[in-house]
């Protein structure tokens, strides 16, 4: 027996390779889409409001672009923004940014705010945003440039400029939240939908 009985795929409107290894993980097949919006646009049309809902705003957006592109189908679009304080962080442009983004998180403890939007023909069906809280231990100056040589490129793929699955978890000292808040995808609420909704098999 499968666990996925929905006749169809379930959309991802990202191109982030850990979301889609979290839905594979839980045999959820998904079809790759991704959203063509501008993501600072969106944030910028948000206004003043906090993370978690630049975040909600975002998810919404890329769920509902290709929804109108999509008719019929379920459309899964996800978004994440960290806060360190009244400061939000985007992904690093390239290592100088990494580098200066790490020195501002080194021992202080900032939020990753992760939403998801599930879309069918244009309209939301089900949203949800969850927030976990990250401690980073003190980095000296040369333990930030270790750290960036040994992640290599893969600082440029996510706020904060690091991947707590991989070598990035050498920067932590404390963490509280939920494992996949973190990554990007708050699963178990994704899970519970699809589940009510018989998408997979209860």
């Amino acid at each position: 027996m499968t666990l996925w009985i929905a006749p169809q795929p379930l959309v991802l409107a990202s191109k982030s390779p850990s979301r889609r290894r979290v839905l594979e993980n839980a045999a959820i097949p998904a079809d790759i889409q991704p959203a063509d919006i501008d993501e600072r646009a969106v944030e910028a049309a948000a206004g003043p409001g906090g993370p978690g809902e630049a975040a909600q705003l975002l998810a919404r957006a890329k769920a509902l672009a290709v929804s109108a592109a999509m008719p019929g189908r379920l459309v899964l679009g996800a978004d994440q923004t960290l806060a360190l304080g009244q400061k939000r962080f985007s992904k690093p442009s390239g290592r100088a940014a990494a580098q200066a983004q790490l020195r501002d998180l080194a021992g202080r403890t900032h939020e990753l705010h992760s939403a998801f939007a599930l879309a069918r023909d244009g309209n939301i069906v089900f949203e949800h945003c969850d927030v976990a809280r990250l401690t980073m231990r003190p980095l000296s100056a040369a333990t930030i440039a270790n750290y960036l040589d040994a992640a290599g490129e893969a600082v440029t793929t996510s706020v904060g400029a690091y991947q707590i699955e991989g070598v990035g978890i050498q920067l932590f000292e404390r963490i509280d939240g939920d494992y996949f808040t973190i990554l990007g995808l708050p699963l178990l609420p994704l899970l519970d939908w699809l589940r009510r909704h018989g998408f997979v098999a209860a």
